[in-house]
Parts: structure tokens; sequence; C-alpha cells
């Protein structure tokens, strides 16, 4: 009884999120490489990056939150930590997931799903438009995303589609925790976003096994 009613919720939670920004669990890929047409690039450390005060997160993974973004309470369980991060543009958000041990998916799945919640002002393909990139000298396996275009990924609680936001940057980290990757999915004004790139990029380095 207790396994059906679960399951039940579990359903309800699926049908009531409806087309969310959440990269969701997808089927384990044996996939290595990007999509075809991906740019795919090695992002050195760099020296410019600034430093973040030492506020520390996470649970299984703990990581420093930039000095300037706002720590929000998830509006998801779906989500593990949640921030909201302000811009010249307006304001963006940036989401940790963590679906727990064996479960995530793939990292080039996510980030084809990631993409594939953008279209292309000249209608081409959001998945060779990505950029997936190595990021090199991280304490863990860290792949970094990047897509702009029009976003259409956003949540929605009803059953009205969620608002086109033209003029959007995905700025997305997956990495390989010790049981199953963690991601970080950092999405807004493409000005917001570039001007705190460096930021995620300093919170993404700073990311390491716990205790």
């Amino acid at each position: 009884m207790y396994v059906a009613t679960r399951s039940i919720l579990l359903l309800f939670l699926v049908i009531a999120l409806g087309c969310t920004e959440d990269p969701g669990p997808t089927a384990p890929s044996s996939e290595s490489g990007p999509p075809s047409g991906a740019r795919t690039l090695a992002i050195p450390p760099s020296n410019a990056t600034p430093q973040p005060v030492p506020r520390q997160t996470g649970g299984p993974l703990v990581w420093t939150v930039p000095e300037d973004w706002d720590v929000e309470s998830p509006s998801s369980n779906m989500r593990y930590a949640q921030y909201r991060v302000e811009g010249s543009g307006g304001a963006g958000s940036c989401l940790v997931f963590y679906f727990g041990p064996g479960q995530g998916g793939g990292a080039m799945a996510n980030a084809e799903r990631w993409a594939g919640q953008f279209t292309q002002p000249d209608g081409g393909s959001s998945s060779e438009a990505m950029t997936v990139t190595e990021l090199t000298g991280a304490p863990l396996p860290t792949r970094i995303v990047e897509v702009t275009g029009t976003y259409e990924g956003g949540m929605t609680m009803t059953d009205e589609p969620a608002p086109r936001m033209p003029q959007y940057m995905l700025l997305g980290a997956i990495i390989e925790g010790r049981d199953a990757p963690w991601f970080f999915k950092f999405t807004g004004p493409e000005s917001t976003v570039r001007e705190q790139a460096s930021a995620f990029e300093a919170m993404v380095r700073s990311v390491r096994a716990g205790g």
C-alpha cells in the first residue's frame, strides 16, 4: 500500500511539473563525446577568476557560493539548491540538481536536453549551436555547456506553456560525483549570464567531495 501510494504521489508530481527546466533523469548513456556539430574545447584555470567569499553549501558535494548571489529555498523538491543572480539584463537563476545514486543519466544526453529548451533566431539546431567544454584543473570531472537563443524551458505549474524568453543564455556544469552526476544550471538574460560567467566558473571550480 505504501509503495502504491508513493508511486501515485510521484506520478502526480511529474504531471504537475509538466515541462520543466529541470534536467531530469535520463537513460544511462555510453556517449563519451559531444553531439555531432557541437564545438568542444578545454577551459584552463584562469588567474583572473574572482574569488567568492567562503559560503559553503551542499551535502555529498560542497562548493563556495559567489558573494553577490542570493541563496533561495528550492521551489521544487527536484532541486538540491537554488540561487538568484542579479545582472544588468535582469535576474537569472542558478539551480542545482542531484537525483541520487546511479540516477541522472549521461552528461551528453542532458546537454542535449538543455540545448533542446532553446530555439535559434535562424531556425537552426540548438544542439549544433551548443558549446561543450572540458573544465581542466577542476577537482572533479566537469563539463561546461553553453547555449544562447530563445529560452522555452521555463517552469510552469499550470497548463499554460512557459513564456518564450528571447536573448537568453544557459551556462551549465555537469560534474561527476562519487555516485552520480550533479547538474548546475544557470539561465537568465544573456547579458546577465555573461557578466556572472566568471563567478559561475569560480563556484564550479570550488566543487569538491564533502566529508
